[in-house]
């Protein structure tokens, strides 16, 4: 398993951030899959490419106000190769982003009737 015990430590630590900045109430921040219907792509606006485009992601779909669902997952051995996940950089990269995008204005969310409406017409974020 590539989670090792600091990596574990870290997306706890990372998560519970989000969770007190955004008013989230995510469990699993950087370990996982994101899936989200094609017309959330224009609230998330992706603008990196490193480990921390999970944690983005999160970010402004929370933000935007799109309805998430968690799906637990288990991550099984390695079969091939090594991580390319560094847990102090990518950990710094992470806690950047957080910050940056608590800190940045950013476009406001639809207000809560057109969102229902929107997310009534179009199903939710995963």
């Amino acid at each position: 398993m590539d989670i090792t015990g600091l990596r574990h430590l870290g997306n706890w630590g990372l998560t519970c951030l989000v969770n007190l900045l955004f008013g989230t109430r995510y469990t699993d921040l950087c370990y996982g899959y994101n899936a989200f219907w094609r017309h959330c792509l224009a609230h998330i606006r992706l603008d990196c490419d490193g480990f921390e485009v999970e944690t983005l992601i999160n970010i402004r779909v929370a933000q935007a106000g799109l309805r998430i669902r968690e799906v637990p997952s288990m991550e099984g051995r390695r079969i091939h190769g090594v991580s390319n996940l560094n847990a102090w950089r990518d950990g710094r990269r992470i806690l950047k982003t957080i910050v940056t995008e608590r800190f940045t204005w950013r476009l406001a969310p639809l207000p809560q009737p057109e969102r229902d409406a929107e997310a009534e017409r179009e199903g939710v974020v995963a």
